[in-house]
């Protein structure tokens, strides 16, 4: 139940974070209306994480103090994971042979599978990051804005805009209802209109798993995102405190955070 909760919590969230503390400083007078800022970031969001696909690169994964950093590459269709390093120590020569042998080995499994196979595993693939697009189309009817000000972040100008659900809205289904439960902000770069951090929070319960979990107020989301080669801003750091109940009764509190480096188009 550990594992189902917090894959399904994270894939949940993610997801919502990609489609969602201010010391403010006066716009300019030429700054976009905020509904605008939100358009043009929704856009270009769209557009890069339609070509993520064309990208490899490693992923440092911490809990609970230790951290395994993997090698993420495109293989025939779908995302392989290979092991490189733990606690930040390359891999015994064992391990390392290890890895490589699994590699090689799901390379030629699915060379070797059948078209419908084939199609299956891709499908399941898509299906998972087809669940970005639905938040992102969903981003501009699920929120309200408010354009809290302009700060500099990594020497970058950015917009500062404040998402707070919006009343009446009714999700299509139930991954586009976490968004109800959800309130957060957006700094968004005033001349890519990407989004450079969003931090999100849950403040309303909102179901996982049928009637198995519940991510409890005070959960907490934070993704930071910055240019890539070919110009494209994809995520370099995804952090996430989990404040749960399992079965509806037990509390359970999980931290869980991410880093991402090295992009690069797949071969």
């Amino acid at each position: 139940m550990h594992n189902v909760l917090v894959i399904a919590t994270k894939s949940l969230f993610a997801g919502a974070l990609l489609v969602l503390c201010l010391s403010s400083k006066s716009l300019p007078a030429q700054a976009p209306d905020v509904q605008e800022i939100v358009r043009r970031s929704v856009e270009s969001s769209r557009k890069d994480w339609k070509n993520v696909g064309e990208y490899d690169y490693f992923e440092r994964e911490l809990d609970e103090g230790k951290s395994k950093t993997y090698d993420v590459v495109m293989m025939l269709g779908s995302r392989y994971r290979r092991l490189t390093a733990i606690n930040d120590q390359p891999l015994s020569p064992e391990l390392a042979a290890r890895e490589e042998t699994l590699m090689r080995k799901a390379r030629s499994d699915r060379e070797h599978e059948s078209p419908a196979q084939r199609q299956e595993r891709v499908a399941h693939y898509k299906k998972e990051t087809d669940q970005q697009q639905l938040f992102l189309e969903e981003l501009p009817k699920a929120f309200d804005f408010t354009l809290a000000g302009e700060e500099t972040l990594d020497s970058r100008a950015v917009y500062v805009v404040k998402a707070k659900p919006r009343r009446g809205y009714h999700p299509p289904n139930t991954r586009a209802k976490a968004l109800t439960g959800m309130e957060g902000t957006l700094w968004i770069d005033a001349t890519d209109f990407r989004w450079a951090r969003v931090q999100a929070e849950v403040k309303h319960a909102v179901s996982i798993e049928g009637f198995f979990a519940r991510v409890e107020p005070g959960t907490r989301f934070l993704l930071e995102q910055r240019p890539v080669e070919g110009g494209a801003w994809l995520p370099t750091h995804f952090s996430m405190h989990t404040r749960a109940k399992v079965l509806l009764l037990f509390p359970h509190n999980e931290q869980d955070e991410s880093s991402y480096y090295g992009y690069h188009k797949s071969k």
